[in-house]
């Protein structure tokens, strides 16, 4: 189903189109083999796009949320593990962004030019093994030292780090002054002590390579730690950055899988003579709905975003509805991928057809961070009016400022 973009959408989506034609033919390779697909690095480097969410005052493409969306959507269509490794690195060159333009920050103008100039690839390395990734702790322990903090701990699914030069990390200081606090931080992946350990070895997203980073007392100077909030809290910064722009972002990548097993799916039928069928297109249109349903709300979401109003609803009720996005679009691509297999039959199991791949990749959507369990909770706590923690607000005094009375 044709989507109804901005000029400036469509424009990036075209391009995004003919790299994710690429991206689908090296993907079933990189698959097999259980490889990063640094090539596909290298064409959207050329196209741009490892800077597209860098302010145009700052030499990148200055491309909003909304404008990010379409291009992750239509990218994951054709390789649902490239579309995440570099979500992981424009995401988060986002949120930089969105911070710079409100606080005109010189440390984040520094970091975003050297996006621009291509000497900076970002990746987010918060998960732990045995620990849900929610923001509010961490098993990585800090220890103060003079000028800063040493880390010590293993992180798991640290996706993008093949070709990362820099990451947003975690860890505990259970000495703070007040109660233990995480600490947010930047840590350059070549620094001494940091390792990445080949771990990866799944079902789907093989192309991710989201392999195992350890540290071991590893310096990280006191400017480097960005942000810190008390154990246990739901913070506004927190929300305003890494939710509003993951959530979304994972969102896009998840509607795309499903959008492009649609796509495929349709032109199998159709080639077979299957398009008069009944129930091919009660299938096709069972699955076209829920993927406009995903789609629908993204947008919805990156609107909200963009015009700040999602931050009047308070912390944990809009955190609720970054995961609501995200919960929506993975579980979504989910039953797409069960729905279509019911008129496809037994070229749903082919290894020689990129189906069976992209069903394997959709499947990571739904214990990704927001997992499941954790979305519904957060988001019927608040429906509910219950506090699941307590918050940190913008007014830095522990009290969400923004709540709603």
């Amino acid at each position: 189903m044709n989507r109804c973009l901005t000029p400036r959408q469509q424009e990036l989506v075209d391009i995004a189109g003919k790299l994710a034609d690429i991206f689908a033919e090296r993907a079933p390779e990189h698959d097999r083999e259980n490889t990063f697909p640094v090539e596909n690095y290298d064409d959207l480097r050329a196209a741009g796009f490892l800077k597209l969410t860098v302010p145009t005052e700052l030499g990148g493409q200055g491309a909003s949320l909304a404008e990010l969306v379409p291009v992750l959507e239509r990218l994951a269509m054709g390789d649902g593990s490239t579309a995440l490794a570099v979500a992981m690195h424009i995401s988060p060159i986002g949120q930089w962004a969105s911070v710079w333009r409100r606080t005109q920050n010189p440390r984040l103008a520094d970091l975003l030019r050297m996006a621009a100039a291509d000497k900076l690839i970002w990746a987010s390395v918060t998960s732990e093994p045995g620990m849900r990734n929610d923001m509010t702790d961490a098993r990585t322990a800090a220890v103060k030292v003079d000028g800063g903090y040493r880390l010590t701990g293993r992180k798991a699914y640290a996706t993008n780090t093949v070709v990362a030069t820099h990451c947003s990390t975690t860890a505990r200081y259970e000495e703070a002054e007040g109660g233990p606090r995480l600490l947010l931080c930047r840590v350059a992946l070549d620094a001494p002590g940091v390792t990445k350990h080949q771990t990866w070895d799944t079902m789907g997203m093989r192309g991710t390579q989201s392999n195992d980073i350890v540290y071991e007392d590893v310096f990280v100077a006191e400017e480097d730690v960005v942000h810190s909030l008390p154990v246990g809290h739901l913070d506004a910064r927190v929300f305003e950055t890494v939710w509003t722009w993951a959530m979304g972002a994972f969102a896009a990548v998840y509607t795309g899988i499903a959008a492009g097993a649609v796509e495929w799916t349709a032109t199998q039928l159709a080639a077979r003579g299957k398009g008069a069928d009944p129930l091919v297109q009660d299938t096709i249109g069972e699955c076209e709905i829920l993927v406009e349903s995903s789609r629908a709300l993204s947008y919805r979401h990156a609107e909200e975003v963009a015009s700040r109003r999602i931050f009047d609803l308070g912390v944990q009720e809009g955190i609720a509805r970054c995961a609501l996005v995200k919960y929506v679009a993975s579980n979504n691509a989910s039953l797409v991928m069960r729905r279509l297999v019911d008129v496809l039959g037994g070229a749903s199991y082919s290894r020689k057809l990129p189906y069976e791949r992209m069903w394997r990749d959709a499947q990571a959507g739904i214990f990704m961070p927001m997992g499941n369990q954790a979305a519904r909770r957060i988001i019927g706590a608040s429906a509910l009016g219950v506090e699941i923690a307590p918050v940190i607000g913008f007014d830095e005094t522990g009290h969400d400022s923004r709540a709603k009375s």
